[in-house]
């Protein structure tokens, strides 16, 4: 039996005035719920089903005919799942949004459906290096081109656009050099070549970048990050309107990279506290980045809600916060007086990921480049003096005097 459309039922009215839309926390605690649930309990139940029954055949006719909306198989959808992605559509101002098992899955679902052999897509090339292997190395086998131009370089972007090219793709901001994309200008391109456009915001978020309200087609995000919040989940999901996911829905269904039931509800969990949990993450990662643009021992910091950024104007022009994500050079440093620092650090774990409660640090050379060669990784932008903070939610005094007191070792 194929895969039904999944249609979302609208939003419930939480707001006394229907002109005035909810405020952000309002959305993350109830959009998407029903208001009287399974066994009248307050939280959403966990269905551990693979498979949804029915009670004779003329049911089964009448929801294929009629396209109901209720589950038929474990991979085509769950009743938690259908709560998680309407509350995310709404946190991001979509019309829909689709969950996946991981920001990568959801990545690799949209790419699968949208290009055909002969198609281009165009990045700007401070990308997550794993999409960008998956373009160069795994969909080039099937006849897809991926060209890169340099990032925010919009008339490199429109050179490389032809009649072939069939998607724009950025993050904003970047990881972990933090160059902030001008959402109107990234738009204006695809609008004028007639290309469809894809902003991964991971590292900003709904609360502090909302790419849809500018016309971006799709956002993307790894879940996994800042919207579970917690460092113990995978997901991914992808926003946008409707229509046009519904095609990526069908071959989610197809491939199976779906979510399982108690993800759901640990996402879901997780976006009751998502704007309180962004207060603190920008607060400290602006306090962070303040501090080590003052040490002496720092040879350069990067972060949005600096003056000093290149992209600050039009970070503080497209973004509500500057999120917990603080990129720094030490300075006169190799790679292993680098490593030194990051070892010294006593409160965040030295790991890779970004956006939980818990600060991690990590030297990107050797997190994620170690094995590329020292040509490939200055092609990239990847310092061997360069470490990547992720701020968690711990006050901001002990995360600057833990930094402070790491420097300062020998």
């Amino acid at each position: 039996m194929t895969a039904k459309k999944s249609s979302q039922a609208p939003l419930p009215q939480l707001a006394p005035d229907p002109a005035v839309p909810p405020g952000f926390s309002t959305l993350a605690v109830h959009a998407g719920e029903a208001r009287q649930k399974v066994g009248d309990a307050i939280t959403d139940a966990i269905f551990c089903s693979s498979t949804y029954t029915f009670p004779d055949t003329q049911a089964v006719i009448d929801f294929i005919e009629q396209q109901q909306p209720r589950e038929e198989y474990g991979r085509y959808g769950n009743p938690g799942e259908r709560v998680i992605e309407q509350k995310l559509a709404a946190l991001d101002g979509g019309e829909a949004a689709l969950l996946f098992a991981s920001g990568m899955a959801a990545f690799v679902g949209l790419l699968m459906t949208k290009l055909n052999s002969g198609n281009e897509v165009i990045f700007f090339d401070e990308c997550y290096h794993r999409s960008r292997e998956f373009c160069t190395k795994h969909l080039a086998r099937f006849g897809v081109v991926t060209r890169q131009v340099p990032a925010c370089d919009y008339d490199a972007m429109a050179g490389a656009i032809n009649s072939r090219t069939k998607l724009l793709v950025s993050e904003s901001p970047t990881n972990p050099h933090l160059s902030v994309v001008d959402l109107d200008r990234f738009v204006r391109l695809g609008r004028e070549y007639g290309v469809e456009t894809l902003i991964d915001a991971t590292l900003a978020t709904p609360y502090n970048l909302r790419p849809l309200a500018a016309g971006v087609d799709y956002v993307l995000h790894s879940a996994t990050k800042y919207l579970a919040g917690h460092n113990d989940l995978l997901a991914g999901v992808l926003v946008g309107r409707r229509e046009p996911l519904e095609a990526v829905r069908k071959l989610r269904g197809i491939m199976g990279s779906i979510n399982s039931p108690q993800n759901c509800y640990l996402l879901g969990r997780g976006l009751k506290t998502f704007e309180l949990r962004m207060r603190r993450h920008n607060e400290n990662g602006l306090a962070v980045a303040r501090f080590l643009a003052a040490h002496p021992r720092i040879e350069k910091v990067l972060y949005p809600g600096l003056e000093s950024h290149p992209y600050h104007e039009v970070a503080r022009r497209t973004m509500h916060g500057f999120g917990g994500l603080v990129t720094f050079y030490v300075k006169d440093a190799d790679w292993r007086q680098t490593a030194a620092v990051v070892d010294a650090a006593r409160i965040p774990r030295i790991g890779p990921s970004l956006g939980g409660v818990e600060s991690l640090i990590e030297q990107p050379m050797v997190m994620s480049y170690f094995e590329m060669s020292p040509e490939d990784r200055q092609r990239f932008g990847i310092a061997d003096n360069m470490i990547r903070l992720s701020c968690g939610v711990e006050n901001s005094e002990d995360l600057v005097a833990d930094l402070g007191q790491a420097l300062d070792a020998r």
